[in-house]
């Protein structure tokens, strides 16, 4: 197996075939691939999307593969775009997990892998796809941890949680809820079903962190039933808001690089090449 790696900080199996990009003055993206190749090589191309003119040059350099005549492509897309906007909410907005799902669907790679994507609509919406669970993950993150509860942040990650429960050995879970206004996106009534947490470890693992208000929340909630240390686990962190209102209340904070390399003080960020 080849790869051909979009992002020059993002080698999750291997080094990268070389290649020269750029953008044209008019914002196209373009690729020059400088490595010979055979018709019979597999080849996997690895991407961190992070806007849209990032998906137009994934799309560009599978075509210069296949007009090199390379005809096994593989997708590895480890977070996945869109995957929040998977139901309508209110009339005049997209379905936006459909949106990226037609496009990489009609690119017509052998085999699209993402990484726990937020939830089966996206699995559902893309052929030939494969899903690599966050095991791993939140095994790696826990290895050192001991007495410590599961938390999960909502009703949409409770299946998820049981079955990291079931991987993890057995770990209690505890469920939690809250509320959203679908029309401004500002969340509220955050729950969490237990009475006394008696001072346990608390970790938090979900898909995303975006601005962490869910997380922030649900933190000061876990406080007031008694938790002791929190912990978040997110696969995808995005960390729009940054880490100092994060750390006041987390005394860890664990993600994969899937959708950018982040160096902070406040992050442990376990490299996906690490886990897989």
């Amino acid at each position: 197996m080849k790869y051909l790696n979009l992002d020059p900080q993002f080698e999750p199996f291997g080094k990268t075939i070389t290649f020269e990009s750029f953008s044209f003055n008019g914002g196209e993206p373009h690729i020059k691939i400088s490595e010979a190749l055979s018709a019979n090589d597999e080849l996997t191309i690895t991407c961190r999307i992070q806007s849209f003119n990032d998906l137009g040059f994934l799309l560009v350099a599978k075509d210069a593969l296949q007009r090199m005549g390379i005809k096994y492509i593989n997708l590895f897309l480890p977070y996945f775009p869109g995957a929040r906007q998977d139901r309508l909410m209110i009339p005049g907005e997209p379905l936006t997990v459909k949106v990226y799902a037609e496009i990489i669907n009609q690119a017509g790679f052998n085999q699209v892998i993402v990484i726990d994507p937020h939830s089966e609509v996206t699995a559902a919406l893309l052929n030939n796809v494969k899903v690599i669970s966050n095991h791993k993950l939140v095994k790696e993150a826990t290895k050192n941890i001991e007495d410590f509860v599961l938390i999960s942040p909502d009703g949409g990650a409770l299946k998820k949680i049981y079955k990291v429960s079931v991987e993890l050995g057995g770990i209690p879970v505890v469920e939690c809820s809250k509320e959203r206004d679908v029309k401004t996106g500002k969340l509220s009534g955050f729950s969490v079903y237990a009475d006394d947490l008696e001072n346990k470890t608390c970790v938090i693992v979900d898909d995303i962190c975006d601005g962490g208000g869910t997380f922030l929340g649900l933190a000061k909630e876990l406080k007031n039933k008694n938790a002791g240390n929190i912990i978040l686990v997110v696969t995808h962190g995005i960390f729009s808001k940054g880490f100092e209102n994060l750390s006041t209340y987390f005394e860890s904070i664990y993600s994969s690089d899937s959708f950018s390399s982040i160096d902070h003080p406040a992050l442990k960020q376990i490299p996906l090449k690490d886990i897989l």
